[in-house]
């Protein structure tokens, strides 16, 4: 199966362009599966400290339109996240897998843990989903989902192991200053859990006020970094090994039991 993982600049004045940039390489890569950044369809909004109802309500329709424009990716399966408001008002993240196949998304699971400082007022701007962590398919990959902060909540690495994915998926929103930091966090997450870890991260200039910093990874299940990317390389695609994660669950540190 390969996996494309991207760094991508969600600026109305680059979106579009860098949108296509990413079907050509999917095209050229015969890429199947897509994870995208968090909420990539709309500007940064919780670098603002004072949420907008309107503002989400604007970035809501916007990752609507472009989600109903995916099969122009030319793959077969998109993870993301989408800000939504739901039937009781509620404004949640919400984790969503796209499908050629259906050429639609459905929700996956509502991102729970929140912070709240500054540049990332998440917890001001909408409130916690459900503590619940399921899986979906994507083609023949189980796959598990922890948005951005989620991922240093080891002990769902650990469910997910349980719950034997082949693929746990990190959208992020993530600064410059600590690159390092959540690669390493990445690549325990993929031991712990004996799957492959793939993230993809929001990014913008140096010194503007959202302070996303790019770098996406595809990291195996022993910790392994299979490919990263950076300003010059916003896209990296990887053919990984479904059945390598799954012979993982049995050794070790994933067969010691709770």
């Amino acid at each position: 199966m390969k996996v494309t993982v991207c760094q991508i600049d969600p600026r109305k004045d680059y979106l579009d362009k860098t949108l296509l940039k990413l079907a050509a390489h999917a095209n050229s890569e015969k890429t199947d599966f897509v994870l995208l950044p968090e909420m990539v369809f709309s500007e940064w909004l919780a670098a603002d400290k004072t949420p907008d109802r309107n503002e989400w309500a604007e970035a809501a329709e916007n990752h609507n339109r472009y989600i109903g424009n995916l099969s122009t990716l030319g793959v077969k399966a998109v993870m993301g996240t989408r800000p939504i408001i739901n039937a009781g008002g509620s404004r949640r993240n919400e984790a969503f897998l796209w499908t050629k196949e259906t050429n639609s998304a459905i929700g996956v699971r509502e991102k729970y843990y929140l912070p709240d400082e500054e540049k990332y007022w998440e917890h001001s701007w909408y409130d916690r989903g459900l503590k619940a962590f399921d899986t979906v398919c994507a083609g023949e990959a189980r796959v598990g989902v922890l948005i951005c902060t989620e991922m240093w909540f080891f002990e769902w690495a650990r469910h997910y192991a349980a719950s034997l994915v082949d693929i746990i998926c990190v959208p992020r929103a993530t600064p410059h200053g600590s690159l390092d930091k959540w690669l390493a966090g990445g690549q325990a997450s993929a031991v712990c859990s004996g799957a492959y870890s793939l993230s993809s991260n929001l990014w913008y200039p140096p010194g503007e006020k959202a302070d996303c910093g790019g770098l996406a990874w595809i990291i195996d299940p022993d910790g392994n970094i299979l490919a990263t990317t950076n300003s010059d390389k916003p896209f990296a695609t990887v053919e990984i090994d479904l059945e390598f994660a799954r012979t993982s669950k049995s050794t070790y540190p994933r067969y010691v039991p709770e």
